[in-house]
């Protein structure tokens, strides 16, 4: 009775490892899903850093002088200095 004990416990130990490894946490398939998830939230972090840099850069170009604050008037507002001729081409349609 006891040497097939020591087998059967084996392989009911084989089992329940094999199992593990493939369905229960942990698993392939799990693990595969958090590397996508890492992979993806790696990706947007990288975007996030991009957006952060430029926004750092033009907070110091604000700081710093008064050619960043007349480029955006210019292209947003459309303003024009004193003495200046205003020319809007338009393409055809």
């Amino acid at each position: 009775m006891g040497s097939r004990l020591v087998p059967v416990l084996l392989v009911a130990l084989l089992a329940v490892v094999h199992g593990q490894l493939w369905i229960g946490r942990g698993s392939v398939g799990s693990v595969g899903d958090m590397q996508r998830k890492l992979d993806e939230q790696k990706a947007a972090n990288v975007q996030a850093q991009q957006a952060n840099d430029r926004l750092a850069a033009e907070v110091r170009d604000l700081k710093e002088g008064l050619e960043m604050v007349e480029e955006k008037a210019r292209a947003e507002l459309g303003m024009v200095k004193p003495n200046e001729i205003y020319v809007n081409i338009v393409g055809p349609k």
